[in-house]
């Protein structure tokens, strides 16, 4: 498979090593200096889209209008997931965005759903999520831990709504869940959902070693839309 990458930072770094060992080309690399209106995206037979939430939006674009398949991991453009989902509609495109690729923090989301439910017959415990990442990281909360909050929240009647600041915990009402983003250097990534009641807590954690789990579950998920139309998500390539 030919593979076009969108940002060559680490992660792109990252993906184009993973996804040479898997036996496919790397055919584009789109950074500053070889800006996407100077590349010809159809090159690819996909393309993987890793840089920031101010350029994503005109990279999907861009790919759909050159009718290539994209995998989307730059996360906090959500806001414009149904606009984009309507174009990928009207080109016929293909979109597979995620918050996280890693399986591990799939499997997490999956978990922390079925929990909630379990939790919701318990408002003695008190839910709130923790997050920390690198320093380079421009958005916070973290994708991941907003995804992680919508589950919580779509199935524990005890929240309706989220919190977040950064550096401490944030006030909240009784129905906010509250989100504390923290930043440190060299840290790949952790979440960690707690349950804290007078008498114990319950704890559920990811702790990302490296970059490669998210680099692996982008280059599956790029295998995963040959021959496809429509707009996916990790949960259509794991089968959840």
């Amino acid at each position: 498979m030919k593979i076009g990458l969108i940002g060559y930072g680490k992660m792109g770094k990252a993906i184009e090593r993973i996804a040479l060992e898997r036996g496919h080309s790397v055919v584009y690399k789109v950074d500053s200096k070889n800006t996407i209106d100077q590349t010809d995206l159809k090159q690819a037979d996909v393309a993987i889209e890793f840089t920031r939430p101010d350029l994503v939006v005109n990279h999907i674009e861009a790919c759909l209008e050159q009718q290539v398949p994209v995998v989307v991991g730059t996360t906090a453009w959500q806001s414009e997931l149904e606009r984009i989902s309507k174009l990928v509609s009207e080109k016929n495109g293909t979109l597979l965005h995620a918050s996280n690729f890693s399986v591990g923090v799939n499997i997490l989301f999956h978990i922390n759903e079925k929990l909630a439910a379990l939790m919701s017959a318990h408002p003695e415990y008190k839910a709130q999520i923790e997050e920390i990442h690198h320093i380079q990281k421009l958005d916070a909360p973290s994708g991941t831990a907003v995804s992680l909050a919508q589950g919580l929240i779509a199935n524990n009647q005890n929240y309706t709504s989220w919190k977040s600041e950064t550096g401490s915990w944030p006030h909240t009402e009784a129905s906010e869940l509250p989100i504390q983003a923290v930043r440190e250097p060299d840290v790949p990534g952790t979440h960690t959902i707690s349950y804290i009641s007078n008498i114990d807590t319950l704890t559920l954690s990811h702790e990302a070693h490296s970059r490669d789990g998210f680099a692996l579950g982008s280059v599956v998920a790029a295998e995963f839309l040959a021959g496809k139309k429509g707009v996916f998500t990790m949960r259509d390539v794991l089968a959840f």
